[in-house]
């Protein structure tokens, strides 16, 4: 385990510092500090580390989103939205151009069966907040409806990352006012 950990750490690190061009076995054996045939025991090639590292981030973020969304259970709306945007908004900016470079590896990936389960824990998990806050005068709680907040929280957060913006707290009042202006409008 120390190995597989030390290979994903490693290619974050040079993805994060020297980019994309940077990141062959090689170097990420290297820095890991393992040889390169230990490297390929837990990765058939680069492109499967890219995959692990991104399905990581992901998983992170739907183990956080659910602590938040289960300490938070009996918060008032808006207070629960607002630290649910908070996890979103760090998650991107904690190493902005780690997120970058891991969003656009997300999409050259082929379907994904681990990375889909996380989406759909996170559809649930803003489904079950939807429900939960009915009486809060929002929209209606549908799939529809999740699927909406989701991209809006991805989109906006996605876009203000490759704008190179770092105002985390600017970028977090944008985005629970896009998500309650959406939810209000419904």
């Amino acid at each position: 385990m120390e190995t597989y950990t030390a290979v994903l750490e490693a290619t974050a690190h040079i993805l994060e510092t020297r980019g994309l061009e940077a990141a062959n076995t090689n170097a990420i054996a290297d820095l890991a500090g393992v040889s390169v045939g230990s490297l390929y025991q837990y990765f058939p090639n680069k492109a499967a580390i890219f995959a692990e590292l991104v399905r990581k981030a992901e998983r992170e973020t739907a183990d956080a989103l659910e602590a938040i969304f289960a300490s938070t259970a009996d918060r008032p709306f808006d207070e629960r939205l607002r630290r649910l945007v908070q996890a979103g908004v760090a998650q991107q900016m904690v190493r902005p151009n780690l997120a970058r470079i891991m969003d656009a590896l997300e999409t050259e990936m082929p379907d994904d069966t681990e990375l889909k389960s996380y989406e759909d824990r996170l559809l649930a998990l803003i489904g079950l907040f939807l429900g939960e806050h009915r009486a809060a005068g929002i929209g209606p709680v549908n799939k529809t409806a999740a699927r909406d907040v989701l991209s809006i929280v991805k989109g906006m957060v996605d876009g203000a990352s490759f704008a190179g913006e770092s105002d985390a707290k600017d970028l977090e009042r944008r985005v629970q006012r896009a998500v309650l202006g959406y939810l209000r409008s419904c």
